[in-house]
């Protein structure tokens, strides 16, 4: 086992309507009788998808963007929010009637009982909103926590919390990340883990926080869906995830 496939979920291994299409299935089949190794690089949390996990036979990952990365059901990186800083973002966030919900890697809750962003936010990802408990970061490891506010109004908080990476993901919700942090980070850890060279590793992502990882790789693979700056820093654009992109992408590679 030479080589490795990192796969972005959303817009990549599910389609838009949060399907696993049959031909990115059998392209992970042939992958394993290939003896290329599989993981999974996701911004989700471990808990969000566990079934994908189970149906592709994959027990290696990197989640929360690189915060919790688990190799062969092992956990081999953590990367911890600064849970202070946490704190004094949270106070003003809820001044300013931004919510948050807070995620470790088993679950997540949310600092207010319901709101409508934090409901069309992980709804889009066909999840329910989160219990509610606004004193879940204390004394907890979060990897990772959303913040719900529109367009631009993350910019307070990216200006004056440098010790966090702000990634927006939708129209109302923005991820909270270690600064510092990002999928390469993540994939790093694997590829050490591994014994991987650069040259062997493949990532394919749509999304802006795949940007560094399609970096770090030494192929990085677009979606034909995939945002135009992401586009433009790959090194091959397959087709859509609609389109069997995981398939064509995998076969241009050579890989199956």
């Amino acid at each position: 086992m030479s080589k490795i496939v990192f796969f972005d979920i959303d817009g990549t291994l599910l389609d838009h309507d949060k399907n696993l299409p049959d031909s990115a299935i059998e392209g992970i089949k042939k992958l394993k009788k290939n003896d290329v190794f599989i993981a999974i690089a996701t911004g989700r949390a471990p808990f969000m998808f566990e079934s994908l996990r189970k149906e592709l036979g994959i027990d290696s990952f990197v989640s929360y963007n690189g915060q919790y990365v688990v190799f062969e059901g092992e956990p081999i990186y953590k990367n911890p929010l600064a849970s202070q800083k946490l704190e004094e973002l949270y106070s003003e966030a809820k001044q300013n009637g931004h919510p948050i919900v807070f995620m470790n890697q088993k679950t997540m809750k949310a600092s207010v009982k319901h709101h409508e962003y934090i409901e069309e936010s992980l709804g889009s990802l066909k999840f329910p909103h989160p219990e509610h408990d606004e004193r879940f970061y204390a004394n907890r490891e979060l990897y990772q926590s959303l913040l719900f506010c529109e367009d631009g109004e993350e910019e307070y908080y990216r200006g004056n919390y440098p010790e966090f990476h702000f990634i927006r993901w939708h129209p109302y919700s923005v991820d909270i990340l270690p600064a510092g942090g990002s999928k390469a980070e993540g994939i790093k850890k694997m590829m050490e883990r591994l014994g991987f060279p650069p040259e062997n590793v493949y990532a394919f992502g749509d999304g802006l926080n795949d940007f560094e990882m399609l970096k770090a790789a030494g192929t990085g693979v677009a979606m034909g869906n995939a945002v135009p700056e992401l586009k433009q820093c790959a090194d091959i654009v397959t087709r859509g995830v609609d389109e069997d992109g995981i398939w064509y992408g995998l076969k241009e590679l050579g890989l199956i």
